[in-house]
């Protein structure tokens, strides 16, 4: 048997020890007599049960159902995203946004470095650090999820390579608190530098850089773009396409500058197409081991057959109330018995005998009567 808690058990115990004294002491005192209703002791003896029943589910067992060696990825990977209008320009597998490429490739490295500990940095007029090194790949794929590009009526051009200083300090950063571990990048973008000025290097980074590769998205055609709203759903865009000079203005990948960055960075460049699969490299051998981890047992969990108990038990409980409802509602539509008046005094016989009615001469008799013999 295998206990994974959910709480430290001292803990446990600490938050059902209140409830179950209550339950026991009702348990040993009994019901009160003449109280219809009261609960006896086999009701409070079944809730003691649920209790217990809950404590057992709270601690989660199981049984071991084998075991299996998992890969850890002592690496941290740092992921740099362009969230510029041109990210959504639609060239991909036909006329699908970037993005929907980004997004797909990012899920490839997630699934690729195991046990990685993974950063997101976006950029387009500024870059921003959307989420610090972290092993939750779930709030990785999120955090994409939820990423818009920059709003179109707000733009005013941006560079390839703002987001070289920010890089650098996250790596800086991620070296100097972990040592031991490797770093690497991926950069995901089409290489189109909209503002007059040239791309700064990402040279500074290069030296915390042990792997990774720059990966480039567009087509030499290039394809149209809808107006960025801001708001969330389709991407963010509006239904209107972004016009030059009267017609749909298109954003075209520039590979000279994307390869320019991956020699500036020391990794490989690859351009990404729907229909060719990406091409991840190895992450260090030095960080990659079986051992590290060691083996993870498959444990087969049974806290659902408690789960089947206390239903049951609270079953019972509510067929008892349910009863205990009927019962009172049919008390109180019994009719309530006619008031009892006082009765005539009867005679010997058992029959009312109504008082007679004195007539007026007899009542004057009665009346005269004692002041005569008072006279004579």
């Amino acid at each position: 048997m295998i206990l994974q808690p959910v709480l430290h058990p001292v803990l446990l115990v600490l938050l059902l020890a209140a409830p179950a004294a209550l339950v026991i002491r009702a348990l040993i005192k009994g019901p009160k007599k003449g109280a219809p209703g009261t609960p006896g002791r086999p009701i409070w003896a079944l809730r003691l049960g649920m209790i217990v029943v809950v404590f057992a589910m709270l601690l989660r067992p199981g049984i071991p159902g084998g075991t299996s060696q998992t890969l850890a990825t002592d690496t941290d990977i740092v992921i740099v995203v362009d969230t510029t209008a041109s990210i959504i320009a639609e060239d991909w597998d036909g006329d699908k946004p970037r993005l929907t490429g980004v997004r797909a490739d990012v899920q490839s490295i997630v699934s690729e470095y195991p046990g990685a500990r993974f950063s997101l940095i976006s950029f387009d007029a500024a870059a921003q650090l959307r989420l610090p090194l972290t092993t939750d790949a779930t709030a990785l794929m999120s955090s994409l999820d939820v990423m818009l590009p920059e709003i179109t009526d707000q733009s005013r051009g941006s560079s390839i390579s703002i987001a070289n200083r920010m890089l650098a300090d996250t790596l800086s950063a991620a070296a100097k608190s972990s040592p031991d571990r490797s770093r690497m990048v991926f950069y995901l973008g089409d290489g189109e530098q909209t503002t007059s000025s040239d791309p700064e290097s990402f040279a500074s980074s290069a030296k915390y850089v042990d792997g990774g590769a720059v990966l480039g998205y567009g087509t030499a055609e290039g394809g149209p773009m809808k107006k960025t709203t801001g708001r969330a759903g389709a991407n963010g865009q509006g239904g209107d396409y972004i016009e030059y000079q009267g017609e749909r203005a298109k954003s075209v990948i520039d590979e000279a500058n994307l390869r320019r960055i991956g020699e500036q960075l020391g990794v490989e460049y690859q351009h990404r197409t729907a229909d060719a699969e990406i091409a991840l490299p190895k992450a260090p051998t030095t960080t990659t081991d079986y051992a590290a981890s060691g083996e993870v047992g498959n444990v087969i969990e049974l806290y659902w057959v408690l789960a089947l108990v206390l239903v049951a038990l609270i079953g019972v409980e509510l067929a008892r109330a349910t009863m205990l409802v009927t019962r009172l509602r049919g008390l109180a539509d019994r009719p309530a018995r006619p008031s009892s008046r006082r009765s005539a005094p009867r005679s010997g016989t058992g029959a009312s005998v109504p008082p007679r009615a004195s007539s007026a001469p007899e009542r004057a008799k009665r009346d005269e009567g004692p002041a005569e013999e008072g006279a004579s």
